[in-house]
């Protein structure tokens, strides 16, 4: 009987040794960058309660949460009635939880159930794997970790700020120069959607805007203008957000044509803030087109775009005032960021900008010439290892050369070598991978020499 290749699922992926190191650095640097803003750890479940995901990410992010069947006999309370009925109202009977999309809503659900032992504002970081039932393609996964920094509990606009602040301490840390954060103010979407005469459905103004980069502007009008938009006034908006001006500027025209809101003086407020700080160099740009479409952002939003790769957004995020009043705790504002450490990851990856010292297994592998001299080897691993030496000796009987050829395929710089001769001296064959040069050398001098050079 034949055995079928093994596989996993499309949008997954399995990660070796170098992905592996490659994304523990991305993540070291967020988490390090996380807590020098005041940031603290929590973890959810990878799984929720439907009810506490759908609603929260509009139609469209609705239908790309991965249900989860009901444990045993899944079937057994549902009838023919249930069958007929169609499968919305079949997957109520058989579903009753999901994996999660994002981590803002499980931390929405978290902040409320907690909210008697949580010190408001509340400063949380958050790296876990979400998932989403998209069609997978280049940067966008089934499966993906989310890196996320949220402050809850305070309409401060200095939060933004903060955020902003954080989000070029990353960046610059990982030595990635070629991104822009953009950003908007839902406010001015919301008056921009009453302007062209959808009020009431300024969220499929939002969602249709937000395809701008993926389908031009051509088609985003036909769109609104399906929607009932004003021609007239549709082409003004357009003509708006192909302006190329300084921020500030587009803040004027914005609102010599609208008029001022409560997104134009907020804008103005974040923006004199990061002037306050004296940070040079920030890479921000004001798109008055940036949409995104997730249902629960009330204020200013971000994101961060790779502009010499072409990839989706690396970072997102904003501004929600509404989000818990959903589970019940209303007045509850928030504001958080999260970076896409897939995408950063391929970013990285194609601007070749990983150190290459993430992925050496060991300082020194102990090589040795039969059972004797494995069994003295094993006392001389506990020697280097209790220096803080990374350490590891050849497990199996081999010939020498395929010992060297372990330590050469793993990169292990160096070679202790342990035979009879040496084991009478106490002086070893301390080989150096890189030039081939060797010496004999007595244990604490090869731990003195490695120390001296991690």
């Amino acid at each position: 009987m034949a055995t079928s290749k093994p596989s996993i699922p499309k949008g997954t992926r399995d990660f070796g040794p170098l992905q592996s190191a490659r994304r523990s650095y991305i993540i070291e640097i967020i988490k390090k960058n996380f807590g020098k803003y005041g940031f603290n750890q929590i973890e959810t479940p990878a799984m929720e309660q439907l009810s506490v995901l759908t609603g929260k990410y509009g139609d469209e992010g609705d239908q790309l949460l991965f249900k989860i069947l009901n444990s045993g006999d899944y079937l057994k309370k549902t009838s023919v009635e249930d069958y007929t009925k169609g499968s919305p109202h079949m997957l109520n009977q058989i579903s009753e939880k999901g994996l999660r999309y994002d981590l803002t809503v499980p931390f929405a659900r978290f902040v409320v159930q907690n909210q008697h032992d949580i010190t408001f504002p509340f400063k949380r970081f958050q790296i876990q794997p979400v998932w989403r039932a998209d069609r997978p393609q280049k940067g966008r996964y089934r499966e993906f970790y989310q890196c996320d920094a949220d402050i809850v509990g305070s309409d401060s606009l200095w939060n933004e700020a903060e955020l902003t602040l954080l989000i070029h301490d990353v960046y610059r840390e990982l030595k990635y120069d070629g991104f822009v954060l953009k950003i908007n103010h839902r406010e001015l979407l919301n008056e921009l959607a009453r302007y062209v005469g959808l009020a009431g459905q300024e969220m499929p103004f939002c969602i249709t805007i937000d395809k701008l980069d993926k389908i031009g502007s051509d088609k985003v009008q036909d769109e609104l203008l399906a929607l009932g938009a004003n021609d007239t006034k549709l082409r003004s908006v357009i003509d708006l957000f192909e302006q190329s001006a300084d921020n500030t500027t587009k803040i004027e025209l914005f609102k010599k044509l609208i008029g001022e809101n409560k997104g134009t003086t907020e804008l103005l407020a974040y923006f004199d803030y990061l002037t306050r700080t004296g940070t040079k160099n920030l890479k921000i740009d004001l798109d008055l087109s940036l949409a995104r479409g997730l249902t629960y952002y009330t204020g200013i939003i971000f994101e961060v775009k790779a502009t010499d790769v072409q990839i989706g957004s690396i970072t997102g995020g904003g501004r929600y005032d509404n989000l818990t009043g959903v589970f019940g705790l209303e007045g509850i504002s928030g504001v958080g960021i999260s970076f896409g450490l897939d995408r950063i990851y391929d970013v990285l990856e194609e601007k070749n900008l990983f150190p290459e010292s993430l992925t050496k297994s060991a300082d020194v592998l102990i090589a040795h010439f039969d059972q004797e001299c494995f069994l003295h080897g094993i006392g001389l691993l506990n020697q280097l290892r209790s220096a803080g030496i990374r350490a590891e000796i050849f497990p199996d009987a081999a010939k020498i050369k395929k010992q060297f050829n372990y330590a050469d395929k793993n990169a292990i710089p160096y070679v202790l070598v342990v035979g009879t001769e040496e084991i009478d001296k106490k002086e070893y064959t301390f080989k150096n991978m890189r030039d081939g040069n060797q010496e004999m050398l007595s244990i604490e001098s090869v731990v003195a020499r490695l120390e001296s050079k991690i």
